[in-house]
């Protein structure tokens, strides 16, 4: 008889070498995302074949407290220097597209009748930066994890559709590679996405402004989670304790993000720990995709995928109207 030890950590191990390999792959491949990988085969596996039982708990375990630690190291890609050298303008937009994108899904969710918190998770998860948002916000609001996959698989495909749907929009419109940077880091919901969504549209520089671009929107997770924390929160929980104004894991993610400011770690030990980044997040991406049930979607009506498409062309529309008004010109 298998003890609860022993069924963890199979789950963690299957989780594990499936991150493994989409990293692998990510590697021969370029043009491919790691993470895209891992959610698909996840994804994949969870509909076709029956998962045993047994695995269940080291899969879950990957989906929340290895996504988390993939969370904190990410923050080692996050400079506030080359954030700041962004200027004035593209940093107003950034504020603008993460709150009007926030705060516009909370109030569409609500008209249409979508769950609250799947909603918030949904709004965090459009506004900021995908998955690790959506887990940083699951830490504040303490959620179903149905919920956190469901929010995950509408993050992946509606930051899907935006690669092809970006570059379709900066073509039409002869925006230049910077403009065209900034639009495509302020509007697409994954970073593995932009990267892939700038490298088509004309990598170089264009790729340098877009991932400069969203990581500034994904440091803003913090003041997000923290904001939502204090509106929510306001109660103690059954046992007396009022809940944290941010997870500690979160607290990690800026004190690493500090590091990364600083600049103090030699840089065989930040690419060491950017491939380990990378792995933590396939691991845990593998385990969102088996959580991704397609039945349990379909349950969930066409109100949230209507909320992820409203989302959508709610950012979509702040980044093309600050292009207008000269923001990377």
């Amino acid at each position: 008889m298998q003890t609860t030890t022993t069924r963890t950590g199979s789950g963690i191990v299957l989780c594990a070498a499936v991150g493994l390999g989409s990293v692998l792959l990510g590697m021969a491949l370029p043009g491919l995302s790691p993470l895209l990988i891992a959610i698909m085969v996840g994804t994949l596996v969870r509909n076709v074949v029956r998962i045993p039982q047994a695995l269940e708990p080291g899969i879950g375990f990957s989906a929340k407290h290895i996504l988390r630690w993939g969370v904190v190291l990410f923050g080692l890609q996050i400079s506030l220097k080359t954030v700041a050298d962004l200027g004035a303008g593209a940093l107003v937009l950034i504020v603008c597209a993460v709150a009007i994108t926030f705060l516009g899904t909370q109030i569409i969710g609500r008209v249409l009748g979508v769950d609250s918190e799947l909603t918030t998770l949904i709004a965090a998860g459009f506004s900021i930066c995908g998955a690790a948002a959506v887990a940083g916000m699951q830490g504040t609001i303490k959620v179903a994890e149905e919920k956190v996959a469901a929010a995950i698989a509408l993050v992946v495909l509606f930051g899907t559709l935006m690669i092809p749907t970006t570059v379709a929009i900066t073509a039409a419109f002869g925006f230049s590679d910077s403009q065209s940077g900034i639009f495509i880091g302020a509007t697409t919901h994954e970073v593995a996405q932009v990267v892939a969504a700038a490298g088509i549209a004309g990598g170089g520089g264009l790729l340098a402004v877009a991932a400069t671009v969203k990581l500034a929107r994904v440091a803003l997770l913090a003041p997000v989670v923290a904001g939502v924390s204090l509106t929510r929160n306001r109660g103690a929980d059954s046992d007396g304790k009022r809940p944290p104004i941010l997870p500690m894991f979160v607290i990690a993610f800026i004190v690493i993000m500090i590091v990364a400011t600083i600049d103090v770690l030699p840089g065989a030990v930040a690419d060491g720990a950017s491939y380990v980044q990378q792995f933590l997040l396939a691991t845990a991406m593998f385990a969102l995709g088996l959580g991704v049930h397609f039945k349990s979607l379909l349950k969930l009506g066409a109100r949230p995928l209507l909320l992820g498409l409203f989302s959508t062309l709610l950012i979509i529309a702040v980044g093309l109207v600050a292009v207008f008004l000269g923001v990377g010109a």
